[in-house]
């Protein structure tokens, strides 16, 4: 099976009332399991510690998901023992039996799509629609990784040249014992995706997951054991960062890092990787992915109704809570003032409330840390830029802010610089289009962005000169499609590492060249 029989997993269609019907039953399953305790997983085993954390709902904080036992360095240094004993046997284990653990776990999420959906509403508080597209990302990880192994596989097998008795070989053997840290916003898709890419390429892994949806992770090992993964492959490990986190990147037979998550972890990991622990024999590898401060270019040309709702999109899907979320829009001059007072109005329409409504657009915040550190530049926005909408939160019940626009707001404004991770637009005004992208590249990051024009020039012009990871022509900033769209960016949003792309796989592993003269 080659690669390019995968195909993406369509996303459900809620304005079938079947489709709604099926995910409040899962919100029925889900509920029905509410307030259970979750240990750690190390070696297959369940381990207790006299350390639990609640997860709650960030629509109803009152309303407890989970408790869920926390890793201490006991538990830490067990885990790694576990995962070290392990690649041992996994490392040598046939690449389509490892695809095939994937491939059993992608229909098992299938199945049960609608429960992981609705877990992702209560834990997460992903509205219908998001928590759909995160489990559907899920399982495209699962079928296109899989895949990919598989024709890696033939490349092992090939034989690069054959000169007079001599044969030249090359192949890919995994790394060693990695831990994987996954981030909140998108809690079953991105976790999916980073532990599958390494555990189908061999190595195992510890598994340390957002601390606000660790009851998602949770279920998800428990579907990678009914898949078939062997004891000791992925080691489940919740646990506080500042507890745990420098611990086990520092730690000396941790052979790499993969993580999606802040700018200010990311560089850490980064910083503490690099160096060299006594009794280490390598370099660690990196994979990183932290954030962004995405742009969106309407050119004078474009549909200004079009723009409106492809921006609102952009920036008001999940709360603007993803890393690819517009949180900047740049507007040429000619068009300026009809697009404010369009998106004045249109964002006055956008529904906010309980992710459980299927009506709802627009669901709360993950925590109190975010809603605070939000409101706070909602504050700093109303000095530097003009409020056309929203401005207000709510944290009586659960996390909701308002969509909030501030137009008139200079280039190198906070709010157009710093990355905010929550339902903020920030918009200015550009005299041309090459002004545009120079407003669009002038930040740290470079991971997604967006040009709205109808005119093919432009277009060429932003394929040379728009410097981020994801470019989008005439559609949303958000919503990478695996295999389709390989994601990650430039600069500060990371290594450019392209989850869900035909090179993944290879960062996870090495190559080796085998010479035989006969």
């Amino acid at each position: 099976m080659a690669i390019f029989d995968y195909k993406h997993q369509p996303f459900t269609d809620f304005s079938q009332p079947k489709n709604v019907k099926k995910f409040k039953e899962g919100l029925t399953t889900v509920k029905d399991s509410l307030k259970a305790t979750y240990p750690l997983i190390i070696n297959g085993e369940r381990v207790f510690t006299d350390k639990t954390v609640k997860s709650l709902n960030p629509a109803d904080h009152k309303e407890v998901i989970g408790s869920i036992h926390q890793a201490g360095i006991d538990e830490v240094d067990e885990a790694i023992k576990s995962a070290i004993n392990a690649f041992d046997s996994w490392k040598k284990v046939a690449p389509k039996v490892r695809a095939d653990v994937l491939f059993k776990a992608a229909g098992i999420l299938k199945r049960r799509r609608f429960e992981f959906s609705a877990l992702m509403t209560k834990e997460a508080g992903k509205p219908f629609a998001e928590a759909d597209a995160d489990t559907a990302e899920a399982i495209d990880f699962l079928e296109y990784y899989g895949r990919q192994m598989l024709e890696m596989e033939t490349i092992d097998k090939k034989i690069l040249s054959r000169k007079d008795l001599e044969r030249n070989e090359y192949r890919y053997i995994p790394l060693g014992v990695g831990v994987v840290i996954s981030p909140w916003n998108f809690p079953l898709a991105i976790l999916t995706g980073m532990s599958s890419a390494a555990i189908v390429s061999g190595n195992t892994i510890l598994l340390k997951p957002a601390e606000t949806t660790q009851v998602i992770a949770y279920k998800y090992v428990e579907v990678l054991e009914e898949a078939g993964l062997p004891k000791g492959v992925v080691n489940f490990v919740p646990g506080r960062g500042s507890v745990i986190g420098d611990y086990i990147v520092n730690h000396p037979q941790i052979r790499f890092i993969s993580f999606t998550g802040s700018r200010e972890v990311g560089c850490r990991i980064y910083e503490n990787a690099a160096k060299v622990q006594k009794g280490q024999i390598w370099l660690k590898r990196v994979i990183a992915e932290m954030g962004g401060k995405d742009a969106i270019i309407v050119d004078e040309d474009y549909s200004i109704d079009d723009a409106v709702e492809i921006i609102l999109a952009s920036a008001f899907g999940f709360s603007g809570q993803k890393c690819s979320a517009c949180s900047r829009a740049i507007i040429h001059e000619k068009i300026y003032d009809k697009v404010v007072e369009r998106l004045a109005e249109k964002a006055k329409l956008i529904t906010v409330g309980s992710p459980e409504d299927p009506d709802t657009f627009m669901g709360p915040v993950t925590d109190h840390k975010a809603f605070k550190s939000i409101m706070d530049y909602i504050a700093i926005g109303k000095k530097e830029g003009r409020l056309i909408a929203g401005g207000s939160g709510d944290d009586t019940k659960g996390y909701f802010i308002e969509p909030t626009i501030f137009v008139d707001v200079d280039p190198q404004a906070r709010i157009m610089q710093e990355e905010i991770f929550g339902p903020v637009l920030a918009v200015t005004k550009a005299k041309d289009f090459t002004q545009a992208i120079s407003i669009a590249n002038n930040t740290d990051y470079g991971l997604t962005g967006a040009v709205l024009s109808n005119n093919r020039m432009h277009l060429e012009q932003a394929r040379e000169d728009f410097h981020v990871g994801n470019l989008y022509f005439n559609r949303k900033c958000t919503g990478a499609i695996v295999g389709y769209q390989p994601f990650g960016g430039f600069n500060m949003s990371g290594t450019d590492s392209k989850a869900g792309g035909p090179d993944y796989l290879v960062l996870h592993m090495q190559g080796k060249t085998i010479t035989e003269q006969f």
